[in-house]
Parts: C-alpha cells; sequence; structure tokens
C-alpha cells in the first residue's frame, strides 16, 4: 500500500462516503448502479451511472465544504476523482476543491 507523502492533506470524515454496487455493476463496460451514502450527513441517493454518483457526491461536498488552510479561496469549486480497481467492483472517490 502506498504510503502517505508528508505534503499530503489529512482524509477527512466530512469528505468520506460508502458506495454499494449492484452485481450487474461493470466498471469496464461503463455500467455503474447501486446507492451511496456520505458518512457525517447520512445523506443518501440510489445511482443508476457514473455521473448521477459523482453528481451527488459533488453536490453533498459543496454543502459540507468548509475552508481549509491552504485553500485557494472562496472560488474554489467542489471536485471528485475516481480511482477503480477494475473487475474487483471497488472504487475509491476522493471529493476536494479545486478552481
Amino acid at each position: 500500500m502506498k504510503q502517505p507523502l508528508e505534503n499530503e492533506s489529512p482524509l477527512s470524515p466530512q469528505r468520506a462516503f460508502v458506495v454499494q454496487f449492484r452485481t450487474e455493476t461493470d466498471l469496464g463496460r461503463s455500467r455503474c448502479a447501486g446507492r451511496v451514502e456520505h458518512v457525517v450527513s447520512g445523506q443518501a441517493t440510489h445511482f443508476s451511472s457514473l455521473e448521477e454518483l459523482l453528481a451527488f457526491m459533488a453536490r453533498v461536498l459543496a454543502s459540507v465544504r468548509a475552508p481549509r488552510a491552504g485553500d485557494r479561496g472562496a472560488g474554489a469549486k467542489p471536485a471528485v476523482s475516481v480511482h477503480q480497481a477494475t473487475g474487483k467492483g471497488v472504487m475509491f472517490l476522493e471529493g476536494r476543491g479545486v478552481r
């Protein structure tokens, strides 16, 4: 497992999600369905595409985003990056503010 770098920001529970995929999910074919829940607020929804999943996460991150030291200012917009483990049905999602 990759060790965090010294200059990486800590992982905040405010930016954590639980994603459950339905059995028909096939990330290799861009088929994605399931349920996602924001860990801290409990906000949850079902999704039937990667776009719906990412849209929900972006909305939640925008609503819970608190200014952090080192941010580039109030003009930062929420973004979501996706890391897939192909064939394993695992997706790691991390929200962050970017311009």
